[in-house]
């Protein structure tokens, strides 16, 4: 195997060895590279020797001692990013509607980006390579959509003949020491009630390698004629849910100190049942499941109002979230209105694009956002959460954008006032909404 280079950046080692563009990386210290994952793994040893081969078929090599190569490649994985070859009947991604931007219907299930990123992969596109580099390079953890522990329901679940007997790697992985974090969607009457005792129970037996359990319910959008028939969790079905949940963390948890198994944020809004407190999720193992988020957020929020330091303001600003949110956010701008001063109206966006029963603010729109808010008072500033916004890390109303192409300076320009990302970050929520450093 070998990978092209697309740029050599000048004054680097790799350059003034005579490398250049369209040259080939075949090895480091005489390892094969495939892709990013070998390539930082062997680059971890310095010094090292990398070979190329030139435009021309001529090899080359020399010893280089700094990570600082100088190579450029033309992705990030050096490799194309893997697609998920699964037609599951929960899919988010074949309930979405025709004519948006191309890249949103790229179904991601590559193992690499389990580990880089934390993705959640579902094993059944990985090749044995990968399965052995994954072992032989340690590389953990990984995230496994599991969705159930029933081969033959696995199958159905995700119209792939391969989904069940590649349950078996999970625990080939685990007996190898490799980290593990699942996640069950749960589709009621499918794969929830004594399906997903027997999940929990088989996903239970792999600890500690496997490290959590996410029971996650799934996503439905009004956009679903054609696929296959899904009710929504109701009050009591999800409370229903959770009881199962706790009844065996609750128990396993008293043997072992932790719950293992945690329901999202998600089933307790919908059996309108309280949160639990920050003992309940372990050191938030599955937080960016969306499991803990609610009571993280509240946590650090309450403790920042003790340690920011802010005269009170006359200031009047707006928050705009999703439906999940909105109560915890109104809460939380009250309990800033009280000690600062602030005033602060909040909006509670409904996803009129994908449907009143997706709630939370990841997937609202500009243009939902927008036709909501233009007849409001909205102060001198809105707030929104950054995850509302394709580039979690950019706060540029130049470059950011909604999911449907709306980006932020648009936004601005409709509403005539500055639109602000606020991170998922209880002190850095209040600090945006006093505008301190």
């Amino acid at each position: 195997m070998s990978v092209k280079i697309s740029d050599v950046k000048p004054f680097s080692k790799c350059r003034l060895h005579g490398v250049k563009a369209g040259d080939y990386l075949i090895s480091v210290d005489g390892n094969e590279i495939e892709d990013i994952l070998d390539y930082d793994f062997y680059m971890s040893f310095l010094p090292v020797e990398m070979t190329f081969r030139r435009k021309d078929g001529k090899t080359v090599s020399f010893t280089v001692n700094s990570e600082n190569t100088g190579l450029v490649f033309d992705t990030y994985l050096m490799d194309e990013q893997r697609q998920c070859k699964n037609k599951c009947i929960f899919c988010f991604i074949d309930q979405m509607p025709k004519g948006m931007r191309e890249s949103l219907y790229f179904k991601d299930d590559d193992s690499r980006l389990s580990f880089l990123f934390g993705n959640y992969i579902t094993l059944t596109n990985i090749t044995e390579h990968e399965i052995e580099r994954i072992i032989s390079m340690h590389i953990s953890p990984i995230n496994i959509s599991v969705h159930t522990m029933n081969p033959e329901l696995r199958v159905k679940m995700m119209n792939n003949r391969f989904a069940g007997e590649r349950l078996s790697l999970i625990k080939r992985l685990a007996d190898a020491g490799i980290k593990i974090n699942t996640q069950l969607v749960l589709c009621p009457g499918i794969n929830d009630g004594e399906e997903l005792r027997y999940s929990i129970e088989e996903l239970a037996k792999l600890y500690p390698s496997v490290q959590s359990i996410a029971c996650v319910p799934v996503g439905l959008t009004k956009f679903r004629e054609g696929l296959f028939e899904i009710t929504p969790y109701t009050k009591q079905t999800a409370g229903e849910t959770i009881d199962i949940i706790e009844g065996f963390s609750n128990n396993f948890k008293k043997e072992h100190g932790i719950r293992l198994c945690y329901p999202s944020d998600e089933f307790f809004l919908l059996a309108e049942r309280d949160m639990p407190g920050e003992e309940y999720y372990d050191d938030y193992p599955q937080i960016d499941n969306g499991v803990g988020m609610w009571t993280s957020l509240k946590n650090e929020f309450i403790n920042a109002l003790e340690s920011v330091n802010a005269k009170p303001l006359n200031r009047n600003i707006s928050v705009a979230t999703g439906a999940a949110a909105y109560p915890l956010i109104k809460e939380l701008s009250s309990m800033a209105s009280e000690k600062f001063g602030v005033k602060i109206n909040v909006y509670k966006i409904i996803n009129n694009f994908f449907g009143e029963k997706i709630t939370v603010a990841g997937l609202l729109t500009g243009k939902d956002l927008l036709e909501q808010l233009k007849d409001k008072q909205l102060g001198e500033k809105l707030l929104i959460p950054l995850t509302m916004t394709i580039d979690y890390t950019s706060r540029s109303s130049e470059n950011n954008k909604f999911l449907d192409d709306i980006t932020l300076k648009q936004a601005e320009e409709i509403l005539g006032l500055p639109v602000i990302p606020a991170a998922n970050s209880g002190e850095e929520l209040l600090k945006t909404m006093l505008g301190v450093e």
